[in-house]
């Protein structure tokens, strides 16, 4: 019965070699320049400009719900096209409700203003 372990743990053996080696390659084979510009803090070696704590406006928010909530439409839009023929007229009728409520809402968010960058 152990022996259908094996495989699996000569697979978790290789990887778990792979991870050290390239750790352990990467520190002797990569030299270390320190500059300033690499001990700052940020990833980026950029000057940090401001606060750190800045408050962001409420408009980047309610964009980025609208891409979230419009970017689901999309997935279940896709699964719905690939089981479009089974679901017949009943199917249609209640991806064409899904949609018409999704575009009154969008209608409604961009004369409301949401999608504005100010």
């Amino acid at each position: 019965m152990l022996e259908s372990y094996v495989p699996i743990l000569i697979l978790l053996g290789v990887t778990l070699a792979n991870a050290v080696g390239m750790v352990v390659l990467s520190h002797l084979v990569s030299p270390f320049r320190p500059t300033p510009a690499k001990l700052e803090p940020y990833e980026s070696g950029m000057t940090p400009l401001g606060d750190t704590r800045e408050r962001f406006s409420v408009k980047f928010y309610m964009v980025a719900i609208l891409f979230i909530v419009f970017d689901l439409e999309t997935i279940f839009l896709l699964s719905w096209g690939v089981v479009m023929r089974s679901l017949g007229w009943q199917g249609f009728i209640a991806a064409l409700i899904f949609i018409v409520v999704l575009t009154v809402g969008m209608i409604y968010e961009w004369k409301k203003g949401a999608l504005e960058w100010e």
